[in-house]
């Protein structure tokens, strides 16, 4: 099999392309020749260094593929052989062959293809409970969307479109015109614009009742005031603090000391009728049955037409350093793939 290897903490360049014997399924699992693997944004925290579940280094990073069953590890598993599928993964995915618990692997619908399958677990199951299982969404309310191009954007775009709640993203004016495409009603340029003041504007100085911020920082903060009464804050990410493509310990402190910690304390919240919660996929290892409802049941929208991944760069898996150079270069309009020969 062949891995792209994070020996140590740096730039993209630092990944190494490693060969080994492929691996032999244990009890329970199922191996899989992986045709594409998702790119996340944890992976380049893990590469800077600032993820705090990273094992320790060197390290294969990935936490989603898709491909075939060609191994199984039990006799009870032998139905999977052949399959297409996808799969979550607790690290290691970004290879061309990987072995993984039979719970959580998934047939892939028919149609859907290699890279899209790659593309829909880790950004559909983050929306699915930001917007789904925690924000509890309706038809009547607004919701915010930060970085509303990227993976995780995308994918709530949709999920919140399903729902037909008012839709408001923030992106780069070059990728507007597609976001209103796909059913963002209104369209912020968070580089030129306050978003807490088209926010206000917007809602008449109401607020919006739910907003998905996984920029961190003084984002939280302008988010946090941009809720209406009964608004949710949802957080799942801190790229604020990775702006640089290599670890910068200015940016990461400045990161976290603008967190606002005093914002969020009970009285807080209980005097503005607010929420705040977090999420982080990476963390529900011990939720499988839990995480393979949400799946389940984002399979069901993708073949009934309601979420589709975009797929904004597919790169050969000898090319993840260039994968994470285009992530943070912000030329990703959807999601980014590794893919294999």
């Amino acid at each position: 099999m062949r891995q792209m290897w994070i020996p140590k903490v740096g730039t993209p360049e630092v990944f190494e392309l490693r060969e080994a014997p492929d691996p032999k399924p244990g009890p329970g699992e199922l191996r899989i020749r992986v045709g594409a693997a998702g790119v996340n944004f944890a992976d380049i925290m893990g590469r800077l260094g600032m993820y705090p579940d990273l094992p320790a280094l060197p390290v294969v990073v990935g936490y989603e593929v898709s491909g075939r069953v060609d191994a199984v590890g039990s006799e009870e598993q032998a139905h999977w052989l052949g399959a297409d599928v996808l799969a979550m993964t607790r690290f290691g995915g970004y290879t061309d062959v990987i072995c993984v618990p039979h719970e959580q692997v998934y047939v892939r619908p028919e149609g859907m293809s290699v890279e899209v399958g790659a593309a829909l677990p880790v950004n559909y199951v983050t929306a699915y409970q930001l917007i789904e299982v925690m924000g509890s969404l309706d038809e009547s309310e607004t919701i915010l969307i930060h970085s509303a191009g990227g993976g995780v954007g995308i994918a709530a775009v949709q999920l919140a479109k399903r729902i037909g709640a008012r839709i408001v993203g923030t992106a780069s004016v070059a990728k507007h015109e597609f976001l209103h495409s796909i059913g963002v009603d209104e369209c912020i340029d968070y580089r030129n614009e306050d978003f807490e003041a088209r926010v206000k504007d917007l809602t008449h100085g109401r607020g919006v009742e739910l907003i998905l911020d996984a920029v961190g920082g003084e984002s939280w903060k302008k988010s946090y005031r941009s809720l209406s009464h009964s608004g949710r804050l949802g957080m799942f990410g801190l790229a604020t603090a990775a702006t640089h493509k290599r670890i910068n310990k200015l940016s990461f402190y400045k990161a976290v000391f603008s967190i606002p910690w005093f914002q969020f304390t009970p009285p807080a919240l209980m005097g503005r009728n607010r929420g705040v919660f977090g999420v982080n996929v990476g963390h529900l290892w011990g939720e499988i049955p839990r995480v393979r409802r949400w799946m389940d049941q984002l399979l069901r929208y993708y073949v009934a037409g309601d979420i589709a991944p975009v797929i904004a760069g597919s790169f050969p898996l000898e090319r993840a350093g260039d994968a994470h150079h285009f992530i943070q270069d912000r030329k990703n309009l959807g999601k980014v793939v590794l893919t294999t020969d």
